[in-house]
């Protein structure tokens, strides 16, 4: 097989898996893969393909990764939902492109919104002072969207809401830190985590009116995004 052929069937196959992926649903990570899947074009997956790194790749492999942060929370929220908890997925907020990951009511009515973090194992997550670090890496600004996604949906619902950051694989050091008004936990004991503080309600609204008007506020993530 000549060097031209065997260029265009990897063109080929990049621009099938790309065609191939743009079909796929809305669900918990649906705008982080939809993030992922439009970096990767035809000319990035073929760059993948060769082993040529890009910025454009690198980006899509981190919302790859936080796609599927977003799909553990979700699996991990299920048990909650079954407790009676009203549990939301990949909000849209009503201006500009940044989304919750998870919301979640307790039957209280307090309301948690929970971002999902992926971040790699061979470092762990703690405090120096007042900021967050990822080894020695000063990541505090990584929780910038988590603030304004909190501070907005607040707004909206018109009643308390609690920050947490879900951390996926890198180990969190004291099971527990706090940033902040943002609550950052091992993913293993979000649950039990989310439990224990939501025994009493800290506003005059039920569940089922925080989630009518959240429903009627926040959009799923969708296509037409």
């Amino acid at each position: 097989m000549t060097t031209l052929t065997l260029t265009l069937v990897l063109v080929a196959v990049a621009a099938a898996a790309w065609y191939v992926q743009q079909q796929r649903r809305p669900g918990a990570g649906a705008s982080a893969a939809a993030e992922a899947r439009r970096l990767r074009t035809p000319l990035i997956r073929l760059a993948d393909l060769l082993g040529i790194q890009t910025a454009a790749g690198q980006r899509a492999r981190r919302f790859a990764a936080g796609a599927i942060g977003e799909k553990d929370t979700a699996r991990l929220l299920r048990t909650l939902a079954r407790q009676g908890w009203v549990i939301l997925h990949d909000l849209q907020l009503p201006t500009g492109k940044a989304n919750v990951d998870h919301l979640a009511i307790a039957p209280s009515g307090r309301v948690f919104l929970i971002d999902s973090k992926r971040w790699t194992s061979s470092h762990d997550v703690h405090l120096r002072g007042t900021r967050l670090f990822h080894g020695n890496l000063d990541v505090d600004d990584r929780l910038d969207g988590l603030r304004h996604e909190t501070r907005t949906v607040a707004r909206l619902l018109k009643c308390p809401v609690h920050a947490v950051a879900a951390m996926h694989q890198a180990p969190v050091r004291h099971d527990g830190l706090s940033v902040g008004n943002i609550r950052i936990v091992p993913a293993g004991a979000l649950c039990a985590r989310l439990r224990a503080t939501s025994r009493h309600a800290d506003h005059f609204s039920t569940q089922a009116e925080i989630a009518a008007r959240a429903t009627r506020l926040l959009h799923p993530y969708g296509p037409s995004r």
